[in-house]
């Protein structure tokens, strides 16, 4: 992880130094300015149609359009949080979290990895498990939670 953030710096200050000897260091001040604000009214708009999309589908009561849309708005606010960190990198990914079509191939995988995540911790916390339509589906009781139960002592209780 650290390497990776390591990587981003190096690429940020690269892509700043690159675009300041084009341009001038005005011109690199204004376009990261411009990047930032148009970025987060795109973001803002973006947000709320996910934002309306979330209410009408949980209103309907389409729980899988509703997934769709939270996950959308999530992606939309680590998109504008991207937008409004100062570098052209960040600004480039956050534009491909943000706009709808980069959005969708990015929710896709989103999904499939938490999706194999859950089938992971499932079959580490519980034992193996299938996940069929987004719920958790056993043959057998868990073997925890078989251990878990406390003894049983058969007797009878008297009193003095």
């Amino acid at each position: 992880m650290a390497v990776a953030f390591l990587l981003y710096v190096v690429a940020e200050i690269a892509a700043v130094w690159a675009v300041g000897s084009a341009i001038g260091v005005l011109g690199t001040i204004a376009l990261l300015f411009a990047g930032a604000f148009i970025g987060s009214w795109l973001a803002r708009r973006e947000g709320g149609r996910a934002f309306r999309a979330f209410a009408e589908s949980a209103r309907l009561g389409r729980p899988a359009d509703a997934e769709r849309e939270l996950t959308d708005g999530m992606l939309i606010g680590l998109g504008g949080l991207l937008i409004l960190l100062p570098g052209f990198v960040s600004d480039v990914i956050g534009l491909l979290f943000i706009l709808p079509p980069t959005r969708s191939v990015a929710r896709k995988v989103w999904q499939k990895r938490m999706q194999r995540r859950a089938v992971k911790f499932a079959n580490r916390a519980r034992g193996p498990v299938m996940v069929v339509d987004s719920e958790v589906v056993m043959d057998t009781p868990p073997a925890e939670a078989v251990r878990k139960q406390p003894p049983v002592i058969e007797g009878r209780v008297v009193e003095g």
